[in-house]
């Protein structure tokens, strides 16, 4: 039985790879009945070929792969599975390739059909747009981003960033090393460092530990409302700043007015950033920013690439378009980190 759902899992992950490459095709074979998805990617096809023809680019090819991370349900009529889509697209654009990568969990539900099977619903969370919970949530009774209870996490083996508690920030000056930056959110976009905690809502705390990897110091205070600071669970303590966790704090705190320590400025476009500069998200248009990614690459017209986690992305084009989070009422903010910190 397991082989004859999956065919139809695989045929979706054909479709969805074909509609990314060529928006407005018509699928060989729709694998999906659910009315409400077919109604969403018709719209989201339009949206791709509109936002492909803004940016001037040609896409090339994709790459879909798929991974089942666990069957929920299983019974001779029904299958509930949660699965991972990588997706990766190669793009032309001025004379050069280039590659993004995105990382998906869905929750799809097979149903016998004669002798096939066919999905009736695709389920999909959309993690950037609940940047508060995971960090500000007692741990007893965390849930899933499903809504399933959670074990609470471990304390970190060992506490990070022990040798420089208690310090002064900016007691030296130190200079913030793009390059690492970038390096460090390369390296680390798609798994997570397993030296961090990881948060169901991940972004923050990955775009925090590239600036660390880029050489900004610490800011510890010991209060998880100010300085900008982590050192991991302790029992049920939790033991980092909102800052650190939290795309809304981090954008208060980078917009903040210190003479030492992680600084930066404001810039009105995106493209004046470098390597290792910082993209937050309001999707409301509110003044609540819940998503944040670092810029790790830029296109051929300069424009920039960035790595972000929870959806796991790796050179991704800045302004998210193609992401479920996103809406015409998104405001992006720009940070530039400064050089000497």
């Amino acid at each position: 039985m397991e082989q004859q759902w999956k065919q139809s899992l695989y045929v979706y992950v054909d479709q969805l790879n074909r509609g990314r490459v060529e928006p407005k095709s018509e699928p060989r074979r729709a694998a999906v009945k659910d009315p409400r998805f077919l109604v969403e990617q018709g719209e989201r096809s339009r949206r791709l070929a509109e936002w492909y023809n803004e940016r001037g680019i040609t896409p090339l090819r994709g790459e879909t792969g798929v991974r089942t991370l666990r069957t929920v349900r299983q019974t001779p009529s029904e299958v509930v599975a949660e699965v991972a889509l990588h997706s990766a697209l190669y793009y032309e654009k001025g004379g050069l390739t280039h590659r993004e990568d995105t990382i998906e969990t869905e929750r799809l539900t097979f149903v016998r059909d004669g002798d096939g099977w066919e999905i009736a619903a695709v389920e999909r969370t959309i993690p950037e747009k609940n940047s508060v919970r995971p960090a500000q949530a007692e741990l007893s009774g965390r849930l899933s981003k499903w809504g399933e209870a959670i074990p609470a996490p471990q304390p970190s083996q060992p506490l990070l960033n022990q040798n420089i508690f208690g310090g002064i920030a900016g007691s030296r000056e130190v200079r913030y090393s793009r390059e690492e930056a970038a390096a460090y959110a390369d390296r680390w976009w798609k798994d997570g460092n397993p030296e961090f905690e990881t948060f169901d809502v991940d972004c923050t705390n990955y775009v925090s530990q590239c600036l660390f990897a880029g050489g900004a110091p610490i800011n510890y205070t010991g209060k998880r409302e100010t300085g900008w600071w982590y050192k991991g669970f302790n029992g049920k303590q939790e033991w980092w700043s909102f800052s650190w966790a939290v795309s809304d704090s981090l954008q208060r705190y980078l917009s903040g007015s210190r003479s030492h320590g992680l600084r930066a400025e404001v810039m009105e476009r995106p493209d004046q950033l470098m390597l290792g500069d910082v993209i937050q998200y309001d999707w409301d248009g509110n003044g609540l920013y819940q998503h944040s990614t670092i810029v790790t690459a830029f296109d051929a017209s300069g424009l920039p690439l960035v790595n972000a986690r929870t959806v796991s992305s790796r050179h991704r084009f800045w302004d998210y378009r193609d992401s479920y989070a996103w809406t015409d009422r998104t405001v992006y903010r720009f940070f530039h980190i400064n050089d000497y910190l």
